[in-house]
C-alpha cells in the first residue's frame, strides 16, 4: 500500500446523477448477476456518481415520519446507520449522500484490502470498492422512537445486515443497467478497522466491487 498525506487528495465533488432515462428495471432485473472477473478500467466520473446515487443517495427532502433526508434505500426508522466507504485507486473516501460527494479519509492505494487474502489480487486492481461500514450511533435511543427494541443489540443487527442489502441490490441493478460488474463479498474486517481507525460503534461489514467485466467471468 502506497500511503500518501490524506491533503493530497480533494474532496470529489460529484455531478449531478441522471435519473431518468436508461434501461427499465425489469430488464435490469434480467440481467443482474455477480461477476467476480473486473478489469482495471477507471470508471467515468458521471457513472460513479450515479452509482453512489442509486446506492444510497437523497431522493426528497424529508420523509413523512422522520427527520433525516429521505434515502433510495430504506433503512431502520430512517436511522441511515450504513456508511459507504469508496475505495479509488488513490485513496479512500466516505460517501456523504448530501451534499452528493467523497470526502477523503485516507490517502494511497488501498484496494486489496477490500477482500481477503484469496481475492485480495482480483479486487486490488479494480477501479472501485465499497465498503459497507455501520455506524450504531445513529440508532435513536430518545424517547420519541418510534421503534421500543432499537436499542436491543440483537435487533440492532438484524437491521445492519438487512439495510445493507437493500443498497448493495440497488449497486447491482444499476451495475447491471450501466453494463458494469458487480460482486458483493466479505473483506478483511480487522485490517479495514484499524487502517480507518473506526471507533467502537463502527462495524465493518462487507465489501462490494465494481468495474468493467472482463471475458471469462464468474457469474451468479
Amino acid at each position: 500500500m502506497s500511503n500518501q498525506n490524506i491533503t493530497e487528495l480533494g474532496t470529489i465533488v460529484l455531478p449531478e446523477p441522471s435519473k431518468k432515462g436508461g434501461m427499465t428495471l425489469l430488464e435490469a432485473f434480467q440481467i443482474r448477476r455477480t461477476e467476480r472477473n473486473i478489469s482495471s478500467k477507471e470508471i467515468p466520473i458521471h457513472i460513479l456518481s450515479n452509482l453512489l446515487w442509486a446506492a444510497f443517495g437523497v431522493n426528497r427532502e424529508q420523509t413523512s415520519s422522520f427527520k433525516n433526508l429521505g434515502r433510495t434505500a430504506p433503512s431502520a426508522s430512517n436511522s441511515q446507520e450504513i456508511d459507504l466507504y469508496v475505495i479509488l485507486k488513490d485513496g479512500v473516501y466516505l460517501y456523504e449522500a448530501s451534499p452528493h460527494q467523497l470526502k477523503p479519509v485516507l490517502a494511497g492505494d488501498f484496494r486489496k484490502m477490500s477482500g481477503r487474502r484469496y481475492a485480495a489480487q482480483q479486487i486490488g486492481n479494480a477501479p472501485l470498492n465499497i465498503i459497507y461500514i455501520a455506524n450504531l450511533s445513529r440508532y435513536d435511543l430518545g424517547p420519541d422512537q418510534p421503534d421500543p427494541h432499537i436499542g436491543d443489540p440483537e435487533v440492532q443487527t438484524s437491521y445492519y445486515y438487512t439495510d445493507t442489502g437493500f443498497i448493495a441490490q440497488n449497486v447491482y441493478l444499476y451495475a447491471a443497467s450501466e453494463g458494469l460488474a458487480a460482486w458483493f463479498h466479505n473483506c478483511d474486517k480487522d485490517i479495514i478497522a484499524k487502517e480507518l481507525n473506526l471507533s467502537d460503534n463502527q462495524i465493518v461489514l462487507f465489501a462490494q466491487t465494481v468495474g468493467y467485466p472482463k471475458q471469462g467471468s464468474v457469474e451468479n
